[in-house]
């Protein structure tokens, strides 16, 4: 945010101006590098200040690619954070980099600097550009850091693209049919009333399920809401996120989906990590904490726990049962040939492919299911309904 003062010069002529910072401290700092005495400091009128917001991944994938670009160029790290902040439209993201150039101007490392804002910068990110300012390597980091960014959210889409559709229908097939069952079959029932004859089995039972919503729905609503919030906190518990983590790994269609993008994840995250100079332990360590699968988090802290003992990464993945054969044996050949940064990489550009292909596969396969599930739930209800009619002489008789 930009700051008006008004100040004196070492001289004693008074000077005014406006100048641009994260916060009032950070402006009186910057002045008193220029040699200013400060009699007077206020907002810029127009000006909001800077809080602290949401920030979205797009945000962080956007600033990775444009810092990699302003390093490479030559530009200096406070002053390219300095472009970028006047730059950024979120509220949020501008208050992070404003925070972020403040800090680096008073002393602490890019690395530490971005530690402070954990809703922005991941522990991977963290440890990248730590490893990036060790090595003086850190425009390469930044490059490395925006393809890996970009090729996650793209991963990230392509999932939810694929989650979507199926959804969104069922919720509203699921809408539908309860108000089918609830506001139409009551009519019906009305109309069967007057027949004076046993209604057919099919056309009891969707009655029979017809009154029973009627009668305690809006009971069950409290019960359904209390049972949907316990789940929520049980699945925030360690055993409840490994529990759901393992079923969601074995779902019939899904599971294969959500197994390989773990596959994908691991290893284009790891293969990064031991790229850019980041110890493998520590490595390991950073993608078990990301990897947002419990039994992948195990499978990759055993690993952690073997290459402690002297042992292998390929050994301790073998026995989790989650990773394919072809896998393992690419990690076990990039380790005994010290190419398994490479290695990784590769698994992971072949996953990233079976990835666009189980997406594609998955969305040609779903639309028959659905269209199949809806024929038989609203085909069931109406023949229940128009049986009796079909069969009305004999009942009138």
């Amino acid at each position: 945010m930009q700051f008006a003062y008004k100040a004196k010069e070492s001289s004693g002529k008074v000077t005014e101006g406006v100048v641009e910072a994260a916060d009032q401290k950070a402006a009186m700092a910057r002045l008193r590098e220029q040699k200013l005495s400060v009699t007077e400091i206020k907002a810029a009128p127009g000006v909001k200040k800077a809080k602290k917001g949401k920030v979205d991944n797009k945000d962080v994938v956007m600033f990775s690619r444009q810092l990699s670009t302003l390093v490479s160029a030559g530009v200096p790290i406070v002053q390219g954070l300095n472009i970028l902040e006047a730059q950024a439209e979120s509220p949020g993201f501008k208050y992070v980099v404003g925070c972020l150039r403040t800090d680096i101007e008073a002393g602490l490392s890019i690395a530490d600097a971005m530690k402070k804002h954990p809703q922005a910068f991941t522990e991977l990110y963290v440890a990248m550009i730590k490893a990036g300012e060790v090595g003086g390597i850190l425009d390469t980091i930044l490059e490395r850091l925006s393809g890996f960014l970009e090729s996650a959210e793209a991963l990230k889409s392509k999932v939810k693209s694929a989650l979507m559709y199926p959804t969104v229908v069922f919720s509203a097939a699921g809408i539908i049919t309860i108000f089918l069952i609830v506001f139409v079959i009551p009519i019906f029932k009305d109309i069967f009333g007057g027949f004076g004859a046993e209604l057919p089995l099919l056309t009891r039972i969707i009655i029979g399920i017809s009154d029973f919503l009627r009668a305690k729905l809006l009971y069950m609503l409290p019960f359904i809401g209390g049972g949907v919030w316990l789940f929520k906190k049980w699945m925030k518990t360690e055993k409840g996120q490994e529990k759901i983590d393992e079923i969601s790994l074995k779902l019939p269609i899904f599971g294969i989906l959500l197994k390989k993008v773990a596959i994908a994840k691991f290893t284009r995250t790891l293969g990064t990590l031991i790229k850019s100079g980041v110890p493998i332990l520590q490595g390991l360590e950073t993608v078990a904490k990301t990897a947002g699968n419990k039994v992948i988090e195990r499978a990759i802290n055993s690993s952690r726990d073997s290459i402690k003992e002297g042992g292998r990464i390929s050994d301790p993945l073998k026995k989790a049962n989650i990773f394919p054969p072809m896998v393992i044996q690419m990690i076990s050949v990039g380790e005994e040939t010290g190419g398994l940064d490479g290695m990784l990489n590769k698994i992971a550009d072949f996953y990233d492919q079976e990835v666009d292909t189980a997406v594609k596969g998955l969305t040609s396969m779903i639309e028959p299911i659905i269209i199949i599930v809806l024929g038989v739930v609203v085909g069931t209800i109406v023949i229940a309904m128009f049986m009796p009619m079909f069969a009305l002489g004999d009942m009138v008789g």
